[in-house]
């Protein structure tokens, strides 16, 4: 399987019509030209994929389509960087291009171009098309919930080791729940247990199906997709265990057979776990278009929708996750605050790791609680995941949705107590500009920090001293090659959460203010 075969090789005239297809087909994807060509060519379950990314396999392709019904036939060019990909009906072939055309297809975080072929069936050489061929029987029997055959030479694929998926989340800017993973998941079968954790500062679950033949089918349409416009990417392996013990059904684990476990140690704050329905997931199905097409604008067609679309929508509507921050408010309550020590600045440089911050307001009435505002719901929600029950001054901080859409500035003169500030012009927030490295390096409190923006001149020893007056023992320390980044160990979380509200943005002369966020490193 490893060698390049050469796939699609052109059988007579026929063949070769699909090489060239029109010559409009081969214009750039955009304006014009684009509507001309969905209008002119006829709706086929042959749909031309264009502008691929050099290395994608036959997987990749066929994952594109199998959310809308069978992938009966597929068709690589790889020197062109284009596929045939032939679906079972015409109404499923209808669903997937009205779909991608109100949602980029990405594979590989790269743009391509889907449209009708000219051609109602594609013929391909099954002698020459075995590796398409191979994998394509292999989903197909997944998706018939049957063994693939070995015959006509196909190559057999090994039968799935273990109904329980590890999944890992890469570049998770937005936070992933444990009913979201069920949304997503639950398209492939029936899911039975969930478990949820952080390893190596990286979100991580095992997800347990009924049948492992569906678990071969989520990874293999799943794996290398993203949650989210281009970000939260799932990476999914084979789990070695065969078998999930669940003990407690919260927010960290959840077993869907046994509804009467105890919600345990790990209960959070928040008592209604299931946002998204009954535990099972009572959510209008994905064929129907689940009935969220006002959070992804997606047409309603007849087939099943994207299934990690279907499942940021419906997180959106259940109010767990905002799409583009709209429907959940971006303002958050924490309470069982140390009321002596807290500030609206101490509050903004915590809560500024995960978001801009824009209006924060220690409550006249109950000074161990205030409002802070961030720019969206999504902004709201990380912060919330990675900092409720953290310690922060010597207490275990609660963090919260707000019922508030804004937090309200006082009349001038009414605050003497300076309860209430507004950040909304600060130059200090993380996350203004597009694109910014801070997106890539969001991770929950460690007691690792990464220092960035060191003066030329200061020297470890500076640096041990500086973390030492803010109240904690320095561990460990090191630099990074340049000398203008360094990494330095707290002996606790606590620790470093103090540090980092002491220290981010401290004056170290010259012009250069110290940032501090939370490293995934250890030292």
């Amino acid at each position: 399987m490893d060698g390049d075969v050469a796939v699609g090789v052109k059988r007579g005239s026929d063949e070769l019509n699909l090489y060239s297809s029109s010559p409009s087909s081969m214009t750039a994807n955009g304006s014009e030209s684009k509507k001309q060509r969905l209008d002119e060519s006829p709706p086929s379950r042959v749909l031309h994929i264009r502008k691929l990314p050099n290395e994608v396999t036959e997987t990749e392709v066929i994952a594109l389509g199998l959310p809308f019904g069978k992938v009966t036939n597929i068709l690589m060019l790889k020197g062109k960087n284009q596929a045939f990909l032939e679906l079972g009906t015409e109404e499923a072939a209808i669903t997937m291009v009205n779909y991608y055309t109100a949602v980029t297809p990405q594979v590989r975080n790269s743009p391509v171009f889907i449209q009708y072929s000219n051609h109602k069936e594609l013929k391909t050489d099954s002698a020459l098309n075995q590796r398409a061929q191979a994998v394509l029987q292999a989903v197909s029997a997944v998706q018939d919930g049957s063994s693939p055959s070995s015959d006509q030479g196909v190559l057999e694929l090994a039968p799935p080791p273990s109904p329980v998926l590890r999944i890992i989340i890469d570049n998770m800017f937005y936070p992933v729940t444990l009913d979201v993973l069920q949304q997503i998941f639950s398209k492939f079968g029936t899911v039975m247990k969930i478990i949820t954790f952080t390893k190596n500062n990286q979100f991580q679950a095992l997800l347990q199906f009924s049948d492992p033949v569906n678990a071969q089918q989520a990874k293999l349409s799943l794996d290398g997709q993203n949650i989210y416009n281009s970000c939260c990417t799932l990476r999914i392996d084979f789990s070695k265990l065969v078998n999930l013990n669940v003990k407690y059904n919260n927010d960290k684990s959840r077993d869907y057979t046994r509804p009467d476990l105890p919600t345990g140690d790990g209960e959070s704050s928040n008592k209604d776990h299931s946002l998204l329905g009954t535990p099972s997931g009572a959510l209008a199905s994905y064929s129907s278009g689940g009935g969220y097409s006002s959070s992804l604008s997606l047409s309603q067609g007849g087939g099943a929708i994207s299934p990690l679309s279907a499942a940021a929508a419906a997180a959106a509507a259940a109010g767990r996750v905002a799409l583009s921050g709209s429907g959940v408010s971006g303002v958050l309550l924490a309470s069982n605050l140390n009321e002596e020590m807290v500030t609206p600045q101490s509050l903004f440089t915590l809560f500024g790791v995960y978001g801009d911050v824009q209006r924060v307001k220690i409550l006249y009435n109950k000074k161990d609680s205030a409002l802070i505002q961030l720019s969206d719901g999504n902004q709201a929600q990380l912060a919330m995941s990675h900092l409720n029950g953290q310690k922060v001054f010597g207490k275990v901080m609660r963090v919260t949705l707000s019922k508030h859409q804004t937090v309200a500035l006082p009349r001038e003169g009414l605050d003497d107590q300076l309860l209430t500030k507004d950040f909304s012009g600060s130059p200090l927030h993380r996350f203004k500009k597009p694109g910014s490295k801070n997106f890539q390096n969001i991770f929950p409190p460690s007691a690792t920090l990464h220092l960035s923006n060191i003066r030329d001149g200061v020297g470890e020893d500076d640096l041990r001293l500086l973390f030492s007056n803010s109240g904690g023992t320095v561990k460990a320390f090191k630099f990074f090659q340049d000398r203008k980044m360094a990494l330095i160990q707290m002996s606790s979380v606590e620790e470093a959460i103090q540090a980092l509200i002491d220290l981010h943005n401290y004056d170290m002369g010259g012009n250069h203010h110290l940032k501090v966020s939370f490293s995934k490193s250890t030292i």
